[in-house]
């Protein structure tokens, strides 16, 4: 029903204007946009966590990668065992210096450290001895300042005490092997044994001994420069191939070591 209004000179009666519902729309909005941040952030998070534990759930499958070699400086080391009442060293610990020096000018890094004895029963001797040692070292082609002298005590009473020579040089290593962090057989507590993958030890050896056998460690990273060829021996096969002569061996009884006429 309605009333008139007194206002209005026409006496005209007036509806009043509609009520409008409430938009709730703003006010839900903000609450979903939180409820899609917070999922987007879980999934990213099992996302990043499932990968974070599949790199660094087990080693790798290359035993290379899984035991590299590492190519580092190192001690080439030898030992002298003098006696107390010597005085100076025996024909062949002069050819073991000697060898040694021809083995610092081929891969030392650095200089030829002599460690002397001291405090001990031999430390005399060993001191007579110092001349010798650094005489046949300077003939191998070592100068004389590249020679550095300092005295040690050796670490029990009833050790030998010996004189050390060392130098620096570039070694390979690998390892450590024999490391078992998991079991071999199935359990519930390795998954990754139902995996198949190779265990932790496996090719610790091979690779430890490739790096204590090769005879230059910068071959495992590069080839060697070429050396120049001996062109005495070339000339004279060259010569006999213009010649037409043979250019090999010549056996003249080369079935003189023959044990059986088999296959004639």
């Amino acid at each position: 029903m309605t009333r008139a209004d007194p206002t209005n000179p026409m006496g005209r009666c007036r509806r009043p204007a509609p009520r409008r519902a409430p938009d709730r729309a703003p006010r839900a909005a903000p609450v979903l946009r939180a409820v899609a941040v917070l999922l987007l952030a879980t999934a990213l998070g099992g996302c990043l966590g499932t990968r974070d534990r599949v790199v660094t759930a087990s080693p790798p499958n290359d035993y290379r990668l899984r035991h590299p070699i590492a190519i580092q400086e190192g001690d080439q080391t030898t030992e002298l065992f003098i006696g107390a009442n010597r005085g100076g060293l025996t024909p062949n610990q002069r050819a073991l210096v000697a060898s040694f020096a021809r083995t610092w000018s081929r891969e030392a890094t650095g200089g030829i450290v002599i460690e002397l004895p001291a405090g001990t029963p031999n430390e005399r001797a060993a001191a007579d001895a110092l001349p010798e040692v650094q005489a046949i070292l300077q003939a191998g082609g070592l100068p004389a300042n590249a020679i550095y002298v300092q005295p040690y005590r050796p670490d029990g009473p009833n050790k030998i005490a010996t004189m050390k020579l060392r130098y620096p040089r570039m070694v390979a290593e690998a390892g450590p092997c024999g490391l078992w962090p998991d079991d071999l057989g199935p359990s519930y507590a390795n998954p990754e044994y139902m995996a198949n993958r190779p265990y932790h030890n496996f090719g610790c050896a091979t690779q430890r001994n490739l790096a204590a056998m090769v005879d230059d460690p910068h071959d495992l990273v590069q080839p060697r420069g070429e050396t120049s060829i001996p062109t005495s021996r070339r000339t004279v096969v060259l010569d006999k191939y213009r010649k037409g002569e043979a250019t090999g061996g010549i056996y003249p009884k080369e079935d003189k070591g023959k044990i059986s006429d088999v296959g004639k």
